[in-house]
């Protein structure tokens, strides 16, 4: 019944992507409302999906289907969804949707914006990234999951190469290296463990519970399993591709990123590792609790370090996953459910947070937080009233969603699941309540320094004055751009790559084609798809998306929030709250899937 949906959700981004190759002067005038419809329209059946699902069976796999693929190998194209997908599928088609509207609405589409540098290009990018990011979440047999778990690589890598900040090229390659040396790795586990049970069905081999797979077989399947999705989660040490993404990705990469490519890390620990290999998650789990809370902590201490907004979002998001991964450690009902809801709590807050990092980065012109000056409260109250609600639910506030799942991961790690020592356990709970108590620090330390207190800089106000800034196509031009773009007069040291008085024709994005331009070509075909080569050598502007305040363009003094940003963050907002307020409507979910997922275990 239903089967349709799954390959519907799959087949909406995938054709809309391919219409962009065959008719792209037809749709090059709408490219902005193609987007959003296209993501609409998935959203939509997301949400149909959300509507019709039993919840009443949320253990079994719904809306399968199950088809042959490569016959000769075995390999069956394999979908469907139960109460651990769902969530992750709803937030990644709502998260898609929402990074299309925010590039796509406002005067945000001239040079120097996302929408105004390829975005043909982009739209494809984005939408082709869609369709590996749920099919991640759809996918029931190992081999597809893998191939699904690969496709999200290239248009990420793209979306960082072409559309980054300054240092986008060494972290797009940071992050391209990391996570194909974790995904080969992560293969010859799910070959070893075809080669063991004869079968890549995941349903079917949950449901064995490793029966057929020696403990020794399991372990090194688990150690290579484990190892692939840790890089992707990404846990500590394996972290450090994350903060350079993050901070060179343009904000639509940076949400998608935190907000869903994370979660497909942690969701193989749930759906592959755990219930396919549980001796060796028995095996494992005390070194990945460890190395969980020596992420929390350490993720912690290196958000007090940090100066830029975006890297402190990133070292964040280290610590977060760290409370996901020990939620799985503990091999409970109670803690696995915590790790699941911490997974989509993050994806709400953190996607949140990268949001108003954009924006803010957009009319300031830096991230740099000391450079903001402080006492955004009383210059851009909205804006940093919205910035605090999302900080403090990061840090785990009772009554929003980010308490629950961390609470839940600690609750577990003081029982552990039988076989487990409970004293070490116990020292990691201790360790894991440290690292929140860390947590609420920095977000603290961090509104003391961009929200609270009297503005000590003049404030973006002055920008929009009436003062000569270079637009971020380039050094010259002197109206229409972001605040932050190269030639800037401050100086624009963190606005944009290229920051250079070369002139237009010499400039590192200008169509000259100089050092940071994407007419260095980081792939033939997204390059190919530029629209305008005017404007071409603005893909490299740093990652200006639309914001409040476009200096220059009415000589007046930039906005607050404005009706476009409200519209992407007022979903996340709402969903923050709900789930904050009533975690059952998740945890009554998630449980029954969790407690098939332990199986033995449990």
């Amino acid at each position: 019944m239903m089967g349709w949906l799954p390959v519907t959700l799959l087949a909406v981004p995938l054709l809309g992507a391919l219409l962009l190759l065959v008719a792209p002067a037809a749709l090059r005038p709408a490219l902005p409302l193609y987007g959003q419809a296209v993501s609409g329209l998935a959203l939509a059946l997301a949400v149909v999906m959300v509507a019709v699902f039993d919840y009443g069976r949320s253990a079994a796999p719904q809306y399968t289907v199950d088809l042959p693929w490569i016959p000769g190998l075995g390999l069956r194209f394999h979908l469907g969804v139960d109460g651990i997908s769902l969530p992750l599928v709803a937030l990644t088609a709502l998260l898609t949707f929402l990074c299309f509207l925010y590039l796509g609405w406002g005067r945000g589409r001239g040079p120097g914006r996302l929408m105004g540098t390829r975005p043909r290009a982009l739209v494809f990018t984005l939408l082709v990234l869609e369709v590996g990011m749920v099919g991640t979440f759809l996918a029931l047999d190992l081999l597809l999951f893998f191939v699904f778990f690969e496709i999200v690589l290239i248009p990420m890598y793209f979306l960082i190469a072409v559309w980054g900040g300054k240092g986008r090229r060494g972290a797009a390659t940071k992050f391209i290296l990391y996570t194909l040396l974790g995904s080969v790795v992560m293969l010859v586990g799910l070959l070893f463990i075809w080669s063991q049970t004869d079968t890549l069905d995941i349903v079917a081999l949950a449901r064995a519970h490793g029966a057929g797979m020696s403990r020794g077989a399991q372990i090194v399947a688990f150690a290579a399993v484990g190892l692939g999705l840790a890089v992707k989660t990404p846990m500590w040490p394996l972290h450090t591709w994350l903060p350079d993404a993050h901070t060179e990705a343009p904000t639509a990469g940076s949400v998608l990123l935190a907000g869903v490519l994370l979660k497909m890390g942690t969701y193989g620990f749930a759906r592959i590792a755990i219930p396919i290999l549980p001796e060796g998650a028995v095996a494992a789990a005390p070194w990945l609790g460890a190395l969980a809370v020596v992420g929390v902590v350490y993720g912690a201490l290196a958000c007090l370090a940090q100066r830029d907004l975006k890297r402190m979002i990133a070292y964040s998001s280290v610590g977060h996953m760290g409370f996901v991964l020990l939620g799985f450690a503990t091999l409970t009902t109670v803690g696995v459910n915590g790790a699941l809801f911490a997974n989509v709590a993050h994806g709400l807050i953190t996607g949140l947070l990268f949001f108003l990092a954009g924006s803010i980065k957009d009319r300031y012109g830096t991230a740099d937080m000391p450079s903001l000056g402080g006492g955004m409260l009383a210059t851009l109250p909205h804006l940093g009233a919205v910035l605090t609600f999302a900080s403090i639910a990061s840090l785990g506030l009772p009554g929003l969603a980010g308490f629950w799942g961390e609470m839940l991961a600690l609750l577990g790690a003081f029982r552990p699941g039988d076989g487990l020592p409970r004293g070490l356990f116990l020292t990691y709970m201790v360790i894991g309540g440290l690292g929140a108590v860390l947590t609420a620090a920095y977000f603290l330390v961090m509104l003391s320094r961009v929200t609270h207190g009297r503005p000590s800089r003049p404030g973006p106000a002055l920008v929009g004055a009436g003062a000569t800034v270079g637009a971020a196509g380039g050094p010259g031009e002197s109206t229409g751009g972001s605040v932050g773009g190269p030639g800037e007069s401050t100086g624009g040291s963190v606005g944009g790559p290229g920051e250079s008085t070369r002139g237009p024709a010499g400039d590192a994005g200008g169509p000259a084609g100089g050092a940071g331009g994407p007419e260095e070509r980081a792939g033939g075909e997204i390059a190919a798809m530029g629209d305008d080569p005017r404007a071409e050598g603005t893909a490299g502007s740093g990652g200006h998306e639309p914001g409040g305040h476009e200096p220059g363009a009415g000589g007046g003094p930039p906005r607050d929030i404005q009706p476009y940003e409200m519209v992407a963050w007022v979903p996340l907002i709402v969903l923050i709250l709900l789930f904050g307020l009533w975690p059952g409507l998740l945890l009554s979910l998630t449980t029954p899937a969790v407690q098939t997922l332990l199986g033995a275990l449990s």
